[in-house]
Parts: structure tokens; sequence; C-alpha cells
């Protein structure tokens, strides 16, 4: 005999399905995990290559400036669009890149100590938002207090591995392949600890979120610099251009499909 959907479940069904429409933010699926590592990449070289075309304090204000228009773009949107997110998460990757990299650079903090605060940090932001919303699920992200913690933790992830993966290639020496590679493993075990260990969704995203960053970062420097420092030498703007072209061009048919999609009438 087939299982029987009770009301209440069937009811708890629903407002799950409009929740996940009205969710400003992608279905997490692996085009998300494909975009999400090549914008990553993108904002690592880009980062680097404005900040030596332009001098590190104009590419500063200007991917501010940037950020700002994308962030205000996304919170006036009624729901997920993809131009428009994915505008925020680039230019949220490459003002993140510059923060970690102002820091180290400008300030002279070091990537232990930089990485170690934005760890902490970030785990503030966790905290409250649980604390706050009850909830770190992404699809529950509908706008107002949950899309503005949202956006923080986001930043937080870019700045945090941005931190990590220099640390990993340049303070500890391991090079960016090796440390490419390194990340490349551990963003695989959220998905083998939900299998094995029955590691909660909600964690695991998060966990390789967080690593999206320095993995997409390590292989794009990789590609990047010179092999006087382990790299292919490509250089930074050829490296950002190709990314930029592979991801308007997802982002051009992640947008006619959304298009193609029927809408909720909830």
């Amino acid at each position: 005999m087939g299982a029987t959907t009770t009301p209440r479940a069937h009811r708890r069904a629903q407002a799950q399905a409009v929740r996940s429409a009205a969710s400003k933010v992608p279905e997490v699926t692996a085009v998300f995990w494909i975009v999400k590592i090549l914008t990553t990449g993108m904002g690592e070289t880009t980062s680097d290559y404005l900040a030596r075309f332009l001098g590190p304090v104009p590419a500063v204000a200007a991917a501010g400036l940037l950020l700002s228009a994308t962030l205000v773009a996304q919170a006036r949107a009624r729901r997920y669009v993809p131009a428009v997110y994915w505008s925020a998460v680039v230019m949220v990757s490459v003002f993140g890149t510059m923060a970690a990299d102002v820091a180290h650079v400008a300030l002279g903090v070091p990537y232990t100590v930089s990485a170690a605060a934005f760890a902490a940090a970030l785990a503030l932001v966790f905290l409250v938002w649980r604390r706050t919303e009850g909830t770190l699920a992404v699809e529950t992200v509908v706008g107002g207090r949950r899309e503005v913690f949202y956006w923080t933790v986001v930043m937080a992830t870019f700045a945090l591995g941005t931190a990590v993966g220099d640390l990993t290639a340049a303070t500890l020496g391991w090079g960016y392949l090796p440390s490419g590679l390194l990340f490349a493993a551990l963003i695989a075990l959220p998905a083998l600890a939900h299998r094995l260990f029955a590691l909660p969704p909600v964690l695991g995203f998060w966990w390789a979120y967080v690593l999206t960053r320095p993995l997409g970062a390590s292989f794009a420097d990789w590609a990047g610099v010179g092999a006087e420092r382990g790299g292919l030498g490509l250089g930074t703007g050829p490296v950002s251009l190709v990314l930029a072209v592979i991801i308007v061009a997802v982002v051009l048919w992640l947008s006619a499909a959304d298009r193609r999609a029927p809408r909720s009438s909830a």
C-alpha cells in the first residue's frame, strides 16, 4: 500500500514550495556550484589585475561602488533574477578579495591573523542569524533581514576564503596547484559526511560554500601567475576575461530557463 500524505504534511510541502518560489537565491544544483566556483576564480584574478592596472586605491573604490550598485539591485528584486544575483556574487568576489589583500599588503596583517579574524566574524554572523531567524537554510532567504544576513555571510566567506587560499599557497609555501587540489578534496567531504554520517544539509552547504572561494581562487591564480611562482603564466587579465565570458554565457542560459519557468500564483 502506498504511503498516504496527511493534510498537515501537504500544507507543509506547499509552504516549502512557496518559500522556494519566493527565494531570492538560486536553487542549489550542480550548475550553482559550477558558477559559484567560476566567480571565485574570476574575483581573484580580476582583483589582482585591477589593482595593477588602476592602482590599489582606485581599484578598491571602483569595486566598492559596483558592489553597492549590484547589492542595491539585488535588494530591490522581488525574486531570484539570475543576472542580478550573479552580478552581485561577482562583485562580492572581487571586493572580498581586495579586502583580504588590503589587510595583508597595506596593513601588514599576516594571513594567519586575517583568516582567524574572518573566521570569527563569519561564525558570529552565523550565530546571530541562527538565533534571530531560526534557520540558515538559503531557500528561506526571501528578502528583508534574512537577505542582509545572507549577503553578510557571503562577503565574509569570500574574505575568509581569500585569506585561507593565500595562507596555504604563499605563507605555507604549498603553491597554487597543490592548494587547489587540497581544497578540491576538502570540498568533497560534506557530501561524503552527509552520506555516511547524516551531516545536516545546511551545515554541509555552508561548509562547501566557504571552500569554493579558496578552491576557485587557487586554480585561477595557478593559471594566471608566472612560472617563477609555479603557475602557467597566462596572465590575470586573460584568465579573468575567459572566466567572465563563461560566466556570462551560463547566466544567459539560466536567464532563458528562468523566463520559461512557470511562476507560482501563491
